[in-house]
């Protein structure tokens, strides 16, 4: 059995959540925590994003450099 639909599935997966990521900023700057509730408000619920899934997802769109960082107080 070939490893290759599992690896397509999971990277089928990971740019899924990329892009729903990429939407929930589109309102604007938000932090992890915030990300989290927005998505799972703007799905009513149907989407509930874990932060072990959502800070890799934000790490690879800032090494895509389709996000950038700022860090504050």
């Amino acid at each position: 059995m070939s490893k290759e639909p599992v690896t397509s599935r999971m990277e089928l997966l990971q740019g899924t959540l990329d892009f729903i990521v990429l939407q929930a900023l589109r309102w604007g700057p938000c932090h992890g925590y915030g990300l989290v509730q927005l998505i799972r408000s703007q799905t009513g619920n149907v989407l509930q994003v874990e932060t072990g899934s959502l800070y890799p997802a934000l790490q690879r769109l800032l090494r895509q450099k389709a996000i950038s960082t700022e860090w504050g107080t």
